[in-house]
């Protein structure tokens, strides 16, 4: 539209999240963002939106995201978006920002968000952040996050506490530093974020029934889709369920003495538990697991019930990934391995010993029940 100016960042109000759905029916990472984005439209004093673009009738599946925190769902219905296509979701949404003008605009990091925030941040000449695992708006919030988190001084730092830029924190060359982002040029601020590191708000009924529902304007025909599915075949490929998980059991470089036997331990502790198992980031590098079990920054976020680390140390990176598990068992022959600070509970020994120990006693325990 020929009024849309980026740089024009006094035109711009209110935070975005793209709400992504298959078939109808909506993602886990749209829940997690929504959450996420109300946090950052309360710090900023506006309205969160999703937007929800898909066939006839996805108008439907809106109610559901004000029960997560939005105050309107802008739906979008067209039989031309109830199939994914970069040109014709691209275009709506492009349209739809130039039109209402939102100051951040969240996408969750998936094949579609991927391939979508790219295109709609060129078009709409702003910027974008991509695979964020942190997001702010206050100041004080984004300190603590890094006094936390990093080993910044951060006390020595002098800060404008008055900066309402969206910082978007990301890994950064192969997760050896973190990066933090700001768009202060040009509106909307842009941010794929990666799934399962926001936390999700517990569904509220009411806020659902009050959630407003948006119809906006759109033109789409079929000459602005230059792609055409003709089918969409669906292949499933077996990968460890990390953020569904409610029990993980991680193995770190600790197991390198033996490392078939250490994975073994892990998978018995998990199986006795119902769980599953992941790994540090060196026992990716190492090749000992695929990368669909890594935890951390620059793997999965996890927020199980039960967090076992068997010979992690306790990276900052490794930490940032699961410090917000309910419990956290840490298995460790240095008693001073930074794992221990989070864990609520700690055992310094050699976890090929104690790991048959903990196995034979929640065997022990089930059999007693």
């Amino acid at each position: 539209m020929s009024n849309f100016n980026s740089a024009d960042i006094a035109a711009f109000k209110d935070v975005w999240v793209f709400c992504e759905q298959r078939e109808g029916k909506l993602m886990p990472t749209d829940f997690e963002l929504i959450s996420k984005g109300r946090d950052l439209a309360d710090e900023l004093g506006v309205n969160l939106c999703g937007l929800l673009l898909g066939g006839e009738g996805i108008e439907s599946a809106a109610k559901e995201l004000g029960g997560y925190g939005a105050d309107k769902v802008i739906v979008c219905e067209s039989p031309l978006l109830a199939t994914y296509t970069t040109d014709g979701y691209a275009k709506v949404i492009c349209d739809v920002i130039e039109d209402l003008k939102p100051e951040a605009f969240l996408i969750g990091a998936t094949n579609i968000g991927r391939d979508l925030g790219p295109r709609c941040a060129a078009r709409l000449h702003t910027g974008l952040c991509a695979d964020c695992t942190h997001l702010d708006v206050d100041v004080p919030n984004y300190i603590q996050f890094l006094r936390e988190s990093s080993t910044l001084d951060v006390d020595s730092m002098k800060w404008d506490m008055e900066d309402r830029n969206l910082k978007m924190t990301r890994p950064a060359f192969g997760g050896h530093l973190m990066a933090t982002i700001i768009c202060p040029r040009f509106r909307p601020c842009m941010a794929t974020v990666r799934p399962g590191v926001m936390k999700k708000n517990a569904f509220d009924e009411a806020k659902a029934n009050a959630v407003e529902i948006v119809k906006p304007n759109f033109t789409l025909t079929a000459e602005d889709i230059h792609t055409d599915v003709t089918e969409v075949v669906k292949a499933a490929k077996k990968l460890v369920d990390l953020i569904g998980a409610d029990f993980i059991v991680s193995v770190g470089r600790g197991i390198s003495k033996d490392v078939e036997g250490g994975i073994k331990l892990a998978e018995e502790l998990a199986e006795v538990l119902g769980g599953v198992v992941g790994g540090s980031r060196a026992t990716i590098d190492s090749g000992w697991l695929s990368a669909d079990h890594q935890v951390g920054q620059t793997g999965k976020t996890v927020h199980p019930k039960v967090y076992v680390a068997l010979g992690i140390s306790g990276a900052i990176q490794h930490k940032a990934g699961m410090q917000d598990s309910e419990c956290i068992i840490a298995v460790n022959k240095n008693d001073t391995a930074p794992i221990f600070e989070i864990a609520d509970y700690g055992i310094c020994g050699d976890l090929f010993k104690v790991t048959p120990m903990l196995i034979e006693a929640i065997k022990a325990a089930k059999a007693a029940k």
